[in-house]
């Protein structure tokens, strides 16, 4: 059986990844993926928890996490290519329509 620590290390290991792409990229496509590979390492400690405590909630919350990342997706992925259609990039720098 592989310890916890293990779990735990990996899981700090790919969100310390996704925050990385998060603040050093800016193409909107892979800022949203880094954000998918943080919501995915917190579902991995989640299930570690879960497991090394004997109990299903965990596991029942992943479930409820995967649910709102997957609507997340949907509709990041549908504004991204709504941004792309109006602007002709990804680039979060170049996307200001926000701005007066």
């Amino acid at each position: 059986m592989i310890p916890l620590n293990y779990y735990l290390a990996l899981s700090a290991i790919l969100f310390s990844i996704g925050v990385v792409g998060v603040l050093a990229r800016r193409n909107a496509i892979i800022v949203f993926m880094s954000i998918e590979l943080m919501l995915n390492s917190v579902n991995l400690t989640l299930v570690a928890f879960s497991a090394y405590l004997g109990n299903a909630t965990g596991q029942m919350f992943v479930f409820f996490v995967l649910t709102v990342a997957a609507a997340e997706a949907a509709v990041g992925l549908a504004i991204i290519i709504a941004l792309f259609r109006n602007k002709m990039t990804v680039n979060i720098d170049e996307i200001n329509i926000m701005k007066w």
